[in-house]
């Protein structure tokens, strides 16, 4: 893989820019799936895939790459963000979301790109990546996710231990009868089709996650979690996968991992992420040596810690001899 060192030196993001193409893909009913290009046309494909699942892509996404050398690919997976219908979660799992990147690089005549991916955009990277191989340069995967019942276990009840006054107002979400049982409490109420009913469970779900996604109190990155359109994607389809398409021993992604063992990749994991702990992605590591692993001393979870948005900045960097 490229020499770990040869990376920017630049510790930010690159500057914002607007996409040059954009359209909706239709793909099985009644989902139709947005994509966008930004950066340079003739350049390195790279596509980035979004969080949640259900959160949806946003403007800075854009901003991990090198305009003047990626062509750089953002898309809302189907049911999230400006795909349509919002919310969606009939015909949603894996396997379509894996396909659907595969329908995306053939309409967009890609033969091959880099793969990046963070939270729930690492499992589905992974899971792209292991089933098409041969149509990926390289993998950048950030705060690890594999979406297996211990991960989501902990997702429901064990962040309590360090967010305890987030974690009651989430049980206070749903009536204190159901509380045993959070997970089918909120997707009942998600999946209502009643919006008197579905927004109020869906914010309070999504502000939990956001309330718990940075080490230190980030008021901007709740309030773009309480969001209705954000809060909806993210809330009602992450509770459909928690509930129905978890990762078991006999199909979890890191027993595929010598599939892509020689692809280019690195891991970039938050020393206090508690939304995805570290133990996952350190598991990850260790099946995988090959990877490059980074440890932030001092982040958390999102994306947007300075700490690792210098290292995902880093790692494209360090991925523009690929071809």
């Amino acid at each position: 893989m490229p020499n770990a060192d040869t990376g920017t030196a630049r510790a930010d993001l690159f500057p914002e820019i607007a996409p040059y193409a954009t359209g909706m893909l239709a793909l099985d009913a009644p989902h139709v799936m947005y994509w966008e290009e930004s950066g340079r046309a003739d350049g390195v494909p790279a596509i980035f895939v979004h969080g949640g699942p259900g959160a949806g892509a946003t403007p800075t996404h854009r901003r991990f790459f090198d305009p003047a050398h990626y062509r750089i690919v953002v898309f809302d997976q189907r049911g999230s963000g400006r795909s349509t219908p919002l919310g969606a979660v009939d015909g949603n799992d894996t396997d379509a979301l894996v396909a659907d990147m595969e329908r995306l690089r053939v309409h967009r005549g890609i033969d091959k790109w880099v793969v990046f991916g963070g939270s729930w955009g690492s499992t589905l990277a992974l899971a792209y990546a292991t089933a098409h191989p041969d149509r990926v340069l390289g993998l950048v995967l950030r705060g690890i996710f594999l979406c297996r019942r211990s991960e989501i276990d902990w997702f429901l009840y064990g962040m309590r231990t360090v967010y305890p006054e987030a974690w009651r107002k989430f049980c206070e979400g749903v009536p204190a009868a159901e509380r045993g049982d959070l997970l089918g409490a909120y997707y009942r109420r998600l999946t209502d089709p009643d919006p008197a009913v579905h927004m109020p469970a869906a914010r309070s779900w999504s502000l939990y996650e956001g309330a718990c996604s940075t080490l230190l109190p980030s008021p901007e990155t709740v309030a773009s979690f309480g969001e209705d359109r954000k809060a909806l994607g993210l809330a009602r389809i992450e509770a459909h996968y928690f509930t129905h398409h978890v990762y078991t021993a006999e199909n979890d992604l890191i027993r595929r991992i010598d599939r892509i063992r020689n692809i280019p990749a690195v891991i970039v994991q938050g020393r206090y992420d508690m939304v995805c702990p570290i133990v996952t992605a350190d598991e990850l590591s260790r099946a995988w040596p090959e990877a490059r692993y980074t440890v932030v001393p001092d982040a958390g979870h999102s994306a947007m810690e300075p700490g690792i948005r210098s290292q995902l900045v880093a790692a494209t960097e360090s991925f523009k001899g690929l071809r």
